[in-house]
């Protein structure tokens, strides 16, 4: 987990930010959420419950995917993937939210703020080529039945795996260069609950005009290609099940229903934030929550509510653990 706490002087510079760049600035203010003490209480209870679900919910799915070997598939590889990069992205930024909503200080140290993005922005955009992924392998199964296990063969996943990985760290490191490579004076106070873009970017002391259009191609683009590609998949998906069974149609529904949901919950927002000027709105921190937080929840509930392989997978688990502890009893 990432936690990032208010004395965090032993991060050091990383080598690919400039040396001339000269900054007054040695930690920041968070604004949080909320003022009120009584809402802070209540976001405290609300959102250490989310976190807990996050990383039970997650946790569950990439034992289950990985102890039964009947989910030894494409789908469920991909899965578990997305519950790995569930787990990681909530944490860059759940973990520190959650002890500002006690704390009287909320600070985080300029270094851990570089950290705490990168992270974020790594993570975030991992979970956006795995989504993308997961829909060509949906398209794959359905479309191209017969070619499936050619198309989607170990090698392929293992590819698509690691190239989702690549760019989702050639995207954050692209995206915090481009941030803090400017310098910051003496503003400190960060109208948001964890170190993001177009916040922090608010706070440098230069033209950021040419960074904001920058980050729009970097961060806004991606995430709204991603989506267009993921539309188009199900829409050649939806007309291909017309010649199905209803059975067939019914399955394959229940699978793809579940990634839009997932998709739809997760992108909107991105594409809000991020393919826009560096123009922030009250409503932003709230639009944030859900692909910070309740995305990575909804997932592992999604997922297995709607999932009969997961869940009997899940009851078979659970089956084998009390015969194990009978036959230790006995």
């Amino acid at each position: 987990m990432f936690i990032f706490a208010e004395n965090q002087s032993h991060f050091t510079r990383p080598a690919w930010i400039p040396m001339e760049v000269v900054n007054n600035v040695t930690e920041f203010i968070f604004l949080g959420l909320s003022q009120d003490p009584k809402m802070q209480l209540m976001f405290f209870a609300l959102f250490l419950l989310f976190y807990i679900v996050i990383m039970v919910g997650n946790m569950l799915i990439l034992l289950t995917v990985f102890c039964d070997t009947r989910l030894h598939t494409p789908m469920y590889f991909f899965l578990s993937n997305l519950s790995f990069v569930d787990i990681a992205y909530s944490s860059a930024t759940a973990p520190k939210m959650i002890v500002d909503f006690v704390s009287e200080k909320k600070t985080i140290s300029y270094w851990g703020c570089v950290t705490q993005m990168f992270t974020f922005h790594f993570f975030g955009c991992a979970e956006i080529f795995v989504l993308t992924v997961m829909a060509f392998d949906r398209y794959a199964a359905i479309c191209q039945p017969l070619r499936y296990t050619t198309i989607m063969s170990a090698n392929v996943c293992s590819v698509l795996a690691s190239l989702s990985w690549l760019g989702a760290l050639g995207h954050s490191f692209v995206q915090t260069l481009l941030t803090f490579q400017l310098p910051f004076c003496n503003a400190q106070v960060i109208d948001h609950y964890f170190c993001d873009v177009h916040p922090v970017l608010k706070l440098a002391c230069a033209d950021t005009s040419l960074v904001n259009m920058l980050v729009i191609a970097n961060s806004g683009l991606i995430s709204l290609g991603c989506f267009l590609i993921l539309l188009a998949s199900y829409t050649v998906i939806l007309f291909s099940l017309r010649k199905r069974s209803a059975e067939s149609r019914r399955k394959a529904l229940s699978t793809c229903g579940s990634h839009l949901t997932v998709v739809t919950f997760f992108f909107v927002p991105c594409i809000f934030i991020y393919l826009r000027p560096s123009t922030t709105f009250p409503l932003d921190k709230a639009v944030s929550v859900f692909y910070t937080t309740i995305t990575p929840m909804l997932n592992p509930l999604i997922y297995t509510l709607r999932n009969e392989d997961v869940k009997n997978a899940m009851k078979r688990l659970w089956d084998r653990k009390i015969s194990l502890k009978e036959k230790q009893k006995g």
